[in-house]
């Protein structure tokens, strides 16, 4: 199995679905609400687990019952949670608005998460048995930064998904193997709103890049071979709270098995695919069969 470690957030999602989103000072009536386990670490956590990784996370909930239940979830599709810590005061919370498009918007409250500030005992020596590091932006960036620079020290395969985007340091893309935004962050780190413009730019940077595309797949890049689109499958979005972090989990695992790159991505994209049709973030996540049958 491939080994993989998550250093990240937890959070519970706090989700509202609506027609249509509201406008600066509106307020509109939703037809139903949600409270779902999720934040990126752990989405991605529950993704890589279910498609058949090892996986083990790193972050911390609250002392209280969000905490409880998202450390349970965590539990459930196999995620080792023993260095995830319990911070006193609440967990992290999201709160999302999803329309009948399947597009939503998302506000962040750390809580918990806003406790990692760095590495804990024990945390770096689970870090240097891994196979791939994931990271991700809703923890404080210098515990991101610190969790980079262990893999770099232990030769781990690093995976950063730069969200929520904000300016990073040299020395974090320094210490990153693959990075993986989305086609707004791609644009938000270089000024380049073209795809292939923002690959060559993140290229400077790092030396591998995945642009995940939303429903037209994603744009792979790397210093030593020629760009590639891999396609996404044709499905209709319910919701897509996650998909970025179900396709990140799975082509670790994927990458971890040694597939070919093309093949990985395809099959990311498959998993993608998959939540999108299904309500919520890590309850949309599908089993490795059940990505198997859709690649």
């Amino acid at each position: 199995m491939t080994g993989i470690v998550v250093l990240g957030s937890t959070n519970m999602d706090l989700v509202a679905y609506v027609a249509k989103p509201p406008k600066r000072g509106e307020t509109v009536t939703g037809r139903e609400f949600a409270t779902v386990p999720g934040g990126k670490g752990a989405n991605q956590a529950v993704a890589a687990a279910r498609a058949g990784g090892d996986v083990t996370m790193i972050g911390a909930v609250g002392a209280d019952e969000f905490g409880a239940l998202l450390r349970h979830t965590l539990e459930a599709s196999g995620v080792d949670t023993d260095l995830l810590r319990t911070a006193d005061g609440p967990s992290g919370t999201a709160h999302i608005v999803v329309d009948d498009d399947g597009g939503n918007s998302i506000v962040v409250v750390p809580g918990a998460n806003g406790t990692v500030t760095a590495l804990a005992p024990g945390d770096e020596a689970v870090i240097a048995a891994a196979d791939l590091l994931l990271l991700q932006l809703e923890l404080p960036l210098g515990s991101v930064l610190d969790g980079a620079l262990a893999g770099r020290r232990h030769g781990v395969r690093t995976v950063l998904t730069p969200s929520p985007v904000q300016p990073l340091p040299p020395e974090l893309f320094a210490a990153v193997d693959l990075l993986v935004p989305n086609e707004h962050e791609a644009a938000a780190l270089t000024g380049a709103a073209d795809p292939y413009e923002a690959a060559a730019a993140l290229l400077r940077s790092v030396p591998e890049v995945v642009i995940t595309l939303g429903s037209a797949g994603c744009l792979h890049a790397a210093r030593d071979t020629a760009p590639v689109t891999v396609p996404a499958p044709r499905v209709t979005a319910v919701d897509t709270t996650a998909a970025g972090d179900t396709f990140v989990g799975t082509l670790a695992v994927a990458l971890g098995e040694g597939r070919p790159v093309e093949q990985a991505l395809a099959w990311a994209c498959a998993a993608a695919a998959l939540s999108v049709q299904r309500p919520g973030a890590s309850t949309s996540m599908p089993y490795r069969p059940e990505i198997d049958s859709a690649s």
